[in-house]
């Protein structure tokens, strides 16, 4: 039994299950097997992959979230910056998301699957 809330399971990339298993194989600062989620949960076997090309889906929300980068950025640079010139925002829009990418790319797959997947919370 999990005593951890669906936003910390969210949050640690966990089973929306189980609250325990790792959605992802590998850990969030390798860039190996970046975009590899576990077929089904280490810890009490929940699928999931409920379908073929599930994930295609998570794509929305990553560009939601890059979308909000960009407008964070760039208000964030008319506040603090007088006078500022194009390779400001440029380099703030480009370097941040080359930063975040990793985050962005596996959060958006977790709260795709916790938003649409079929797999509910089974606490004991």
């Amino acid at each position: 039994m999990s005593k951890k809330s669906g936003f910390q399971a969210i949050l640690g990339a966990k089973c929306p299950q189980c609250r325990e298993g790792n959605l992802f194989p590998v850990s969030p600062f390798s860039f190996r097997k970046i975009s590899a989620i576990n077929q089904t949960c280490p810890n009490c076997n929940a699928n999931l992959n409920p379908e073929p090309d599930f994930y295609y889906g998570a794509m929305y929300i990553s560009y939601a979230f890059s979308v909000a980068l960009v407008i964070t950025a760039l208000t964030a640079i008319n506040i603090l910056i007088e006078k500022p010139e194009l390779w400001m925002y440029l380099t703030i829009v480009v370097v941040g998301n080359l930063l975040l990418f990793p985050a962005m790319l596996r959060y958006s797959k977790v709260l795709y699957l916790y938003g649409v997947g079929k797999l509910k919370y089974r606490g004991h």
